[in-house]
């Protein structure tokens, strides 16, 4: 059987079909908000240090920058299910809120959020009116007016919240360890052990995840794989492939591909 991932974009909204069976996603985090159903099969991931298994019908929600890897729970049968991937000011601001929020569960069972999230991937999957993708959207999002599904969001420690600025911004796709340490008043070694206490990756796997998330923007913009190699500082193509895939399931070139 084939591994099958397929993505589609929508401004600040991506979709995911995926199928899989011998696949596993390697420790990772998104951005944006993800909300998946399992169509069929067994997911299982880790999840903050925390083992979950999503049956048939069952619905995952990731915060943004939350870790995680996935895998297919039965080695007899495929696993089929869908992602939507929303930018967090977009969801914000169809749930009508303006600070950060956090789902309070991360696996439910609920058959309307589970036909909302459908609905919005296959009108987004299928290129369907703006109009109808945005009502759509607003259905999945009154699943979320009430403290039922979501919290108000704890503010992480300050001292991460500025090194992860750093990494995402300012260091040029080269991770410098003495200037992020040097800039936050500690050693390099105590960085490294408190940023990793409180997000439960190193600064390293964290800078490199980073880099795929800008790597993919720009291969939407530029379609160009060698200038993406280029102006992410990855050694060649091989390398950028090999690390696009733990986190999307395909390669970079597959991705580009799948954008014709």
């Amino acid at each position: 059987m084939m591994e099958k991932f397929i993505y589609k974009n929508r401004t600040d909204i991506t979709v995911l079909k995926a199928r899989m069976k011998t696949f596993t996603y390697k420790k990772h985090a998104h951005e944006e908000y993800s909300l998946g159903v399992t169509l069929n099969g067994i997911q299982k991931y880790s999840l903050d240090g925390r083992s979950q298994t999503s049956h048939k019908n069952g619905v995952m929600l990731f915060n943004p920058e939350q870790l995680h890897d996935g895998q297919a729970g039965n080695s007899k049968e495929s696993l089929d299910y869908v992602m939507l991937y929303i930018k967090p000011s977009l969801f914000l601001e169809a749930i009508g809120k303006k600070e950060i929020v956090k789902f309070s569960s991360s696996l439910v069972y609920n058959e309307k959020l589970k036909h909302d999230i459908i609905n919005l991937s296959s009108a987004i999957f299928f290129e369907k009116d703006e109009s109808l993708c945005n009502e759509l959207l607003l259905n999945v999002a009154d699943n979320f007016t009430s403290k039922d599904f979501v919290i108000d969001y704890k503010k992480e420690n300050h001292l991460v919240k500025k090194a992860k600025e750093m990494m995402y911004y300012e260091l040029d796709y080269v991770l410098n360890l003495d200037e992020i340490s040097k800039n936050l008043d500690l050693s390099k070694f105590q960085f490294i052990r408190m940023f990793k206490t409180n997000t439960g990756i190193t600064p390293y796997q964290f800078f490199l995840n980073c880099k795929i998330i800008h790597a993919k923007k720009h291969l939407e913009v530029k379609k160009d794989l060698y200038a993406t190699v280029v102006e992410f500082a990855f050694s060649d193509l091989s390398h950028l492939n090999r690390h696009f895939k733990r986190v999307y399931g395909l390669t970079a070139y597959e991705y580009l591909q799948s954008l014709s």
